[in-house]
C-alpha cells in the first residue's frame, strides 16, 4: 500500500516475470539482417583492396574506405552472441541447438569448401591444402592453428570460431538466464575489458601466437552480444538511440588506421557495435524509423552469408584474368569491382536458394517423417547468428 493514496502498488518486474513475457516477444528482428549485409560489404570491400584492384588515387580512397573493413568480422561475432541469445529457445536441449546451427551454417561452408579446393586442383595460382589441413577445414576446427588457418575458402577461419562459440553457447545462455539486468551489464562490461586486455598482450607480442583467428580470443565479443541481449530480453536497455550508436561506430571505424593492425583493431568498434546492435532491435520492437529495416536490405542481409562465403573465391578466381594485384585506374578498377561483386551475389544467391535452404529444412525434418510446421521468421533465418 502506498501512504499517499491507499492504494496497492503492482509489483515491480523480476527478472523471472521477464523470462516468461520474453517468451512471446518477436523473433523477427530485421534491422540485424540489414546491418549484417553492410558488414559483408565492408569485407568485401576490404578483399578488393587487399586484390589491388586500384592503385593511385582510387587505391588510397578504398583503402580510407575499406581498410578496417576486417571489423566486419567482429560486428558478425557480436551479433551471432545476440541473436542466439535473444532467440534462444525455453529449456531447449543443447543438440537440438547444436543440430540447428550444423543445418544453419555447415551446407554453405562444404559447398564453398569443395569449389575450394576443385580451384585449387584446376586452377594456376591457387593454394593447394595438405590432407590434414583440408580435413581441419571439413571439422571446422582449422583457425586453432595459425599455419590452418586461411585453409580452402580462407573466410571460413570465422566459422571456426563460431563452431566453439556454439559449442558454449548453451552453458552460456544457462548462466545468463541466472542473472538479471545488473549481472548481465557486468558480463558485458567484463568481455569488453577482455578484449582489451587481448588487444594490448597481442599488439605488445605476449602471446605465442597471433590472436586475430584464434576461436578463444575472439569469444568476449561473443559473449558482449549474449550479455546484452539478455539485458533487451529484460526490458532494461538504456543504450543510446541508433544515430547516437551509429555515430561512435563510424567514428571507431575509422580510428583503427591508427591502432596496430590485426587483432588491436577490434577495440576501435567493440563499443560501438555493443550499442548499434541493441539500438536497431528496440528500434524494431518499437516500431521506430529504422534504414536498416528497408525490404531490398533485409533481403541482401538475407543473402549475406552466402555472398560473405562465396565472394573471395570469387576474387581468388579473378587472379587468372585479371593478374595479381593489378592496380587499375579509377574506371577500370570500378568495372571490375562491379563484374566481381555481381558474380558474387549472382552465386550468394543460387548458395541461398539451392544449397542454404533447402538443406536446412531437409537436415531439420522430423526423424519421424512428419511434415515440419510452417517455418517461422526465426527458423528462416530474419534473426540468425
Amino acid at each position: 500500500m502506498t501512504p499517499a493514496t491507499g492504494t496497492t502498488r503492482p509489483p515491480a518486474p523480476t527478472a523471472t516475470t521477464a523470462e516468461s513475457a520474453s517468451t512471446t516477444r518477436p523473433s523477427s528482428l530485421p534491422s540485424l539482417t540489414g546491418l549484417r549485409w553492410v558488414a559483408a560489404l565492408l569485407v568485401f570491400g576490404l578483399h578488393v583492396h587487399n586484390f589491388g584492384y586500384f592503385g593511385d588515387t582510387g587505391g588510397r580512397i578504398v583503402a580510407w574506405g575499406f581498410g578496417a573493413g576486417a571489423n566486419g568480422v567482429s560486428f558478425f561475432f557480436v551479433l551471432s552472441g545476440f541473436v542466439l541469445m535473444w532467440s534462444a529457445r525455453p529449456r531447449d536441449r543443447a543438440m537440438a541447438f547444436w543440430r540447428r546451427r550444423v543445418a544453419r551454417v555447415y551446407p554453405v561452408h562444404l559447398v564453398t569448401a569443395a569449389i575450394a579446393l576443385l580451384m585449387g586442383f584446376t586452377l594456376s595460382r591457387q593454394m593447394r591444402p595438405t590432407l590434414n589441413s583440408a580435413l581441419a577445414n571439413l571439422l571446422l576446427t582449422h583457425s586453432w592453428w595459425r599455419p590452418w588457418w586461411q585453409t580452402l575458402d580462407p573466410v571460413s577461419w570465422s566459422l571456426a570460431c563460431e563452431a566453439f562459440f556454439y559449442a558454449v553457447f548453451p552453458l552460456l545462455a544457462l548462466g545468463l538466464r541466472r542473472l538479471g539486468a545488473r549481472g548481465a551489464t557486468v558480463v558485458a562490461g567484463l568481455s569488453v575489458l577482455a578484449v582489451a586486455a587481448l588487444a594490448w598482450s597481442d599488439a605488445h607480442h605476449w602471446l605465442s601466437q597471433p590472436v586475430y583467428s584464434f576461436p578463444a580470443a575472439r569469444l568476449p565479443e561473443f559473449v558482449l552480444g549474449a550479455a546484452v541481449a539478455r539485458v533487451v530480453s529484460l526490458g532494461r536497455w538504456r543504450g543510446p538511440g541508433m544515430e547516437a550508436s551509429l555515430a561512435l561506430t563510424i567514428i571507431g571505424y575509422f580510428l583503427v588506421p591508427q591502432v596496430t593492425p590485426g587483432y588491436s583493431a577490434t577495440t576501435c568498434t567493440i563499443v560501438g557495435f555493443a550499442l548499434l546492435i541493441p539500438a536497431a532491435a528496440v528500434a524494431d520492437l518499437r516500431g521506430l524509423p529504422s534504414l536498416w529495416r528497408h525490404r531490398r536490405l533485409v533481403r541482401l542481409g538475407e543473402l549475406s552469408f552466402a555472398f560473405y562465403m562465396i565472394h573471395l573465391l570469387v576474387l581468388r578466381a579473378g587472379i587468372n584474368l585479371l593478374g595479381k594485384s593489378p592496380h587499375f585506374g579509377v574506371a577500370a578498377g570500378l568495372t571490375a569491382t562491379a563484374v566481381a561483386f555481381t558474380v558474387a551475389l549472382g552465386l550468394a544467391w543460387l548458395l541461398y536458394e539451392g544449397v542454404e535452404c533447402p538443406a536446412r529444412e531437409l537436415l531439420l525434418r522430423r526423424r519421424s517423417g512428419k511434415p515440419r510446421p510452417p517455418v517461422t521468421e526465426r527458423d528462416r533465418g530474419v534473426v540468425r547468428g
